[in-house]
């Protein structure tokens, strides 16, 4: 008997899935440039200006290689970035680079729970309706131009990352602009005004936090290694003074290079104003669960603020603070354990093996060999090169580890360089923070980078095309503030040379 139409497409052979050669060449490229570094030759120690000589070690320069593998992969997207994370702690552990308890106790670092933790305030701003009532009334005020809705986006959240974490910035106006590109009208695919939007956001996040001590932990950490070598304390509002003027500057830069790469499709939403204002009057009034949300985020916000005016707070651990908001919201059943499943693990995992890389360069010494061998190649050159080439290493590092060990990795190195040159260090601990700052090439760079991707409007590649000209903005602002801005408001540029 014949066969009927199904049972001929039941006996059909599948048609077999294309090849994606191009991701192939990039696994390739990763694992072949990992074992090129694991199994050349020792390479020569590095020696500091003061002759004292560091030796690269077999678990150092495999821990560049492993590195290098991870960079590649990252920003090709080869497999998911998160599970590119587990690899990081696999190598680790295969090639004895560190023992596996070590490599893997990094995945759940408080930075990472930190992150976690951000990410569960952004989720229940959403829950309760407080991000779609905050991006109407946003609307209401910005109008209808797109590119005034980029300008005022961006401007709320650098002014944001003044007061809190820009962790807990981008967790919160993360689910703002979500509601915001529904009103766009592009079904969730991916636009220009939507890579504009979210990429706009992680670079004006980096560029706002720089202002104050409150915006990252690395501001804390350089004035900490600062003090230590320097033996000068730099105040909460000296910090303040020097960068407000170049945070900003960077703010409206970044506002008119996504303007330029990512002019939105529609130069104006028509009648968005008033449907935003529509919109924001049938949400009515605060709900109970609203207020209570609000004001537990505020609790976190103001605790996580005075650590840095109230002396017996500095001890208050911020991860702490913000993970007990979590437990809060579980107390009293605003999350139940169904939202614990829209958490981007992806996103999470991301930064526990950023931060495994990281822990993993410089518990080595490879990141310290690195920093020296870099830094003395500008000993004998002028000081403005010799502060340039200083932020271009923290910039570049800034983009593959935690800002905070590439501050931890090159301000100690470069402090003890600038004497050698008649170098202040006030010039060179201000221009440090300023690029560590904006790690606008990588995803793992910062974590309101690895919170935009998560829009699903940008793969990592474009994320990196689209930094490669905001980094040379950096830079430029950067080398301006250095020769110009600063100087003009009194900042010390010189210093006794040594013998």
């Amino acid at each position: 008997m014949a066969e009927t139409q199904d049972q001929k497409t039941i006996h059909s052979p599948k048609p077999s899935a294309a090849i994606d050669l191009k991701r192939l060449s990039f696994i390739f490229l990763g694992i072949i440039t990992f074992l090129f570094v694991y199994l050349m030759d020792p390479l020569p120690d590095a020696v500091d200006p003061q002759g004292q000589r560091f030796q690269l070690t077999r678990e150092g320069k495999a821990a560049i290689a492993l590195f290098l593998l991870a960079g590649i992969w990252w920003v090709f997207e080869v497999i998911p970035i998160g599970v590119t994370s587990l690899a990081i702690g696999v190598v680790q552990a295969l090639f004895l680079i560190r023992p596996a308890k070590i490599a893997f106790k990094d995945f759940m670092d408080p930075s990472v729970l930190f992150i976690f933790g951000s990410l569960i305030i952004g989720m229940v701003f959403t829950k309760v309706g407080l991000t779609k009532r905050l991006a109407y009334k946003m609307l209401t005020v910005v109008g209808e131009r797109t590119s005034m809705i980029y300008l005022g986006c961006f401007v709320v959240t650098a002014a944001l990352t003044h007061i809190m974490a820009h962790t807990a910035v981008a967790a919160t106006m993360f689910p703002i602009l979500m509601a915001i590109y529904t009103l766009y009208g592009a079904d969730d695919q991916p636009t220009r005004f939507g890579k504009g939007l979210f990429i706009g956001m992680a670079f004006t996040a980096g560029a706002g936090s720089m202002i104050t001590l409150l915006g990252a932990a690395r501001g804390a950490v350089a004035l900490g290694f600062y003090n230590d070598i320097v033996q000068v304390e730099v105040t909460f509002f000296e910090l303040s003074y020097y960068m407000f003027p170049i945070g900003w500057l960077l703010v409206f830069l970044s506002w008119g290079l996504i303007m330029f790469m990512f002019r939105p499709e529609r130069s104006a939403i028509p009648g968005l104003r008033e449907k935003a204002r529509r919109l924001y009057s049938e949400t009515g009034a605060l709900t109970r669960d609203e207020l209570f949300v609000a004001l537990v985020v505020l609790g976190v916000v103001v605790t996580l603020s005075l650590k840095s005016f109230i002396p017996a707070m500095a001890s208050v651990d911020k991860t702490a603070v913000v993970l007990l908001s979590t437990v809060v919201f579980f107390l009293f059943r605003i999350l139940s354990l169904k939202d614990l499943e829209q958490i981007p693990w992806n996103i999470v995992l991301l930064f526990a093996g950023a931060m495994s890389i990281g822990f993993c360069l410089w518990e080595t010494g490879a990141a310290e060999w690195m920093a020296i061998q870099w830094l003395v190649l500008f000993k004998g050159a002028p000081w403005l090169v010799f502060v340039m080439g200083t932020t271009l290493f923290v910039l570049v590092m800034t983009n593959l580890i935690m800002n905070v060990a590439a501050i931890a990795i090159s301000l100690p190195v470069a402090l003890v360089i600038a004497p050698y040159l008649a170098v202040a260090p006030d010039i060179v601990l201000f221009a440090t923070l300023a690029v560590s700052a904006c790690p606008f090439l990588l995803l793992v760079g910062a974590a309101p980078n690895a919170i935009a991707y998560d829009s699903r409007q940008f793969s990592s590649g474009q994320f990196f095309r689209a930094g490669i000209p905001g980094s040379l903005v950096l830079l430029a602002v950067v080398a301006f503030a250095v020769g110009i801005i600063w100087p003009f408001m009194g900042m010390p540029i010189s210093a006794v040379e040594l013998p």
